[in-house]
């Protein structure tokens, strides 16, 4: 039975969560009792997992769907099977198992289908390493977990993208076999065509079972942040225009909001993990009131870049103006995220860009027995005038390009097509999001409540490691995350208010995960990689007063001649080509 806690026992358990080093392996979780494969009509809480459909009018009835996919039934093979798969170890897996296997939904898996993964896992942060290494190799495993699709916005994407990969012939492709053999994730494509052309290379090709977040509430999570007891005892509102963040930061500099008699505060720092500009390269925050990003981005369908745009010298010239009078962290270039934590634990940090879990959540609970009034709040994304609505901040695609594709090398390709398939059926989404009835949840009135192995681990564990003990919702695999499980991640109201606040109604400017050529990939790589490395060199000298904001002319100037005039062209190719799927 779940007892009631107090918030502040609770922040001091959330106080451990994203952001926190690391820890040695805490062992396996308990064993869940053996279990039969439930019917995949009639899982426990399975009509409540059904994802919203956004497209409704355009979707065909269930019933439309062409015939052909054979019924996925349990088990999926007679005698034990074992796969081999490679994915990169997540950090919060690494700090309570030593291998996935260990993961409860996995072991649950094993008894329902009556297939083993021998898991081969990259070292944490190491993936790309491991997977090039992979690659150059030609010993591939039965299916690898990787990011085949990079990243929308394409600045990550591999050279070639899935394509590449499909001609190279690492990877297949999964048409005609999903069709034939994966009812379940047949039926998502067809009830969600956005997705699906999400995931389709240019030429149609499905490479891969995608990570999809099925719901609008999972696609914001990070914006600006401030210390809301701050506000609060200096009197001051909730900033939403540029001018009126500027009177905030002046105020936390110059009253002593920390109240230690000493001027010690400091109002504000751009750095997010891992780079000292990633919150407004990441997020478009504060940039974003020019209407325009740092990089690559769309205008009702023309490819733009920040760097050329006449906002982004306004936007230098504020930020530079901050930091000269001291409101932007002196220390921001070096920043890491040890340095960060300790400024805002240590009661000096006024705002920041973060996430609505690692900085809110983490944060409050850090600072819950320490300092019982320190409360942040998420602010709006800034705009120019007052009465201006944002438009632009961070939000995800539903597909970010992480899929579990299947070698060449697979001799098992059916039984892991079938595999991959019951992830995304109800009852496998109940077991990625959730894990184990009476384990790791409980149906509450149709709805599945973590327990307290999850929400107050036995073992002190942030709840980020913890449901990592059980499930796999908290981070990126083959299925499609509910958004009970960030309902439920998300437990004080400043976090969900905080999205409430970021989410930008019309947010339209993001490029989805675009593909360039084969052909086209050198070139814009090491275009990109040139002007990235130049952009970051005199943003920072600018901002720091160690150039003239007049000198960012030249700078574009230099960038031209590097040709990024022809990586727009390329990125406007790829995104015509995607808007064709």
């Amino acid at each position: 039975m779940n007892r009631k806690i107090t918030r502040r026992e609770f922040l001091r358990y959330a106080g451990l969560a994203a952001g926190a080093t690391v820890l040695a392996s805490c062992g396996a979780p308990p064993q869940a009792p053996p279990t039969q494969a439930p019917p995949l009509a009639t899982a426990p809480g399975a009509a409540a997992t059904q994802v919203p459909t956004k497209a409704a009018a355009t979707v065909p009835p269930a019933t439309q769907v062409p015939a052909g996919p054979e019924p996925l039934t349990l088990p999926i093979v007679k005698q034990p099977m074992t796969l081999t798969y490679w994915v990169e170890t997540n950090p919060n897996v690494a700090a309570v198992a030593k291998n996935y296997n260990e993961i409860l939904c996995y072991q649950e898996l094993e008894k329902r289908t009556g297939i083993r993964l021998d898991f081969q896992q990259s070292p944490v942060g190491q993936g790309l390493e491991t997977f090039n290494l992979m690659i150059a190799s030609q010993r591939y495993p039965d299916m690898i977990e990787f990011g085949f699709g990079g990243r929308a916005g394409g600045a990550s994407t591999p050279p070639g993208g899935p394509a590449k990969y499909l001609k190279d012939g690492v990877i297949l492709r999964l048409n005609d076999l999903i069709d034939k053999y994966a009812p379940n994730f047949k039926k998502v494509m067809a009830d969600h065509p956005d997705w699906r052309k999400q995931i389709i290379t240019d030429e149609g090709d499905i490479y891969g079972f995608p990570f999809i977040r099925g719901d609008p509430f999972l696609l914001t999570y990070t914006g600006p942040i401030l210390r809301g007891d701050w506000l609060e005892k200096l009197g001051l509102k909730v900033p939403t225009t540029l001018d009126e963040w500027y009177t905030v930061l002046k105020a936390f500099k110059e009253k002593d909001p920390n109240g230690n008699g000493k001027a010690d505060e400091i109002p504000f720092t751009p750095f997010q993990n891992p780079k000292y500009l990633q919150g407004v390269r990441g997020a478009a925050a504060f940039i974003g009131a020019w209407g325009m990003q740092v990089e690559f981005y769309q205008d009702k369908g023309v490819v733009k870049h920040g760097a050329l745009q006449p906002g982004f010298k306004d936007f230098l010239k504020l930020f530079a103006q901050w930091y000269k009078e001291g409101l932007i962290d002196p220390d921001f270039v070096t920043y890491d995220r040890k340095m960060l934590d300790a400024k805002v634990t240590g009661d000096q940090l006024g705002s920041l860009i973060g996430n609505a879990g690692s900085a809110i959540g983490n944060y409050m609970g850090l600072m819950a027995e320490k300092n019982p009034k320190f409360k942040l709040i998420g602010a709006p994304y800034p705009v120019l005038k007052a009465g201006q609505k944002p438009t632009i901040g961070q939000q995800d695609f539903e597909f970010q390009g992480q899929v579990t594709a299947i070698s060449t090398a697979n001799k098992r390709v059916v039984e892991s097509i079938k595999y991959l398939d019951y992830a995304y059926s109800p009852e496998g989404t109940m077991l990625f999001n959730f894990g184990v009835e009476g384990v790791s949840y409980k149906m509450v009135d149709g709805y599945p409540k973590y327990t307290d192995l999850v929400m107050r681990s036995p073992d002190k564990l942030p709840v980020a490691q913890a449901m990592c003990k059980y499930f796999r919702s908290s981070f990126n695999g083959p299925f499609i995350q509910d958004k009970r499980y960030m309902e439920q991640y998300y437990e004080l109201p400043e976090q969900r208010d905080a999205v409430k606040n970021w989410v930008v109604e019309k947010n339209d400017t993001w490029l989805p995960a675009v593909t360039v050529t084969q052909d086209e990939s050198k070139k814009f790589a090491t275009i990109s990689n040139d002007v990235t490395t130049r952009m970051d060199e005199a943003i920072a000298k600018i901002i720091v007063g160690q150039q003239s904001v007049d000198s960012w002319d030249q700078v574009v100037q230099q960038l031209r001649q590097m040709g990024i005039e022809d990586a727009v062209k390329i990125q406007q190719g790829a995104l015509d080509r995607y808007n064709k799927r």
